[in-house]
């Protein structure tokens, strides 16, 4: 949603203080592209994915009775989870699951979340003036 013409000088002002207060953060966060973030947590989910497949095995090689199935089953948890991290993690990167779609049958959604419901209302706000 675009910002209206008050907003934007009040951001530009907003930007400018923190350009004049510290230069250095201003940088750092102007030049952070969020999408590295992403990639590191698929990296990581994707080490834990090999460390659970290590404690899988390891649990399906040792002969120590009740160690075996909690070692096993621990790996196999960790395992999804690092796959769930992972997956969450390349969705946000890309967007994939972001957009809204219309309802099929053409009227309003039959359940809309908080932040929807806020957006219309803010939508038919603007509209109306």
């Amino acid at each position: 949603m675009p910002l209206s013409e008050h907003e934007q000088r009040m951001l530009e002002q907003i930007e400018q203080a923190l350009y004049a207060e510290d230069p250095k953060f201003a940088h750092a966060v102007r030049s952070t592209n969020p999408q590295v973030h992403y990639k590191r947590r698929i990296v990581k989910a994707a080490l834990g994915f090999v460390v659970g497949v290590c404690a899988l095995m390891t649990g399906l090689v040792m002969n120590k009775g009740t160690v075996t199935v909690a070692v096993s089953v621990a790996g196999f948890l960790l395992m999804v989870a690092c796959c769930v991290w992972a997956l969450s993690s390349w969705k946000r990167m890309t967007g994939v699951g972001t957009e809204a779609s219309p309802p099929a049958d053409g009227g309003k959604p039959a359940r809309s979340g908080f932040m929807e419901r806020m957006e219309e209302r803010w939508r038919r706000r603007t509209e109306g003036q």
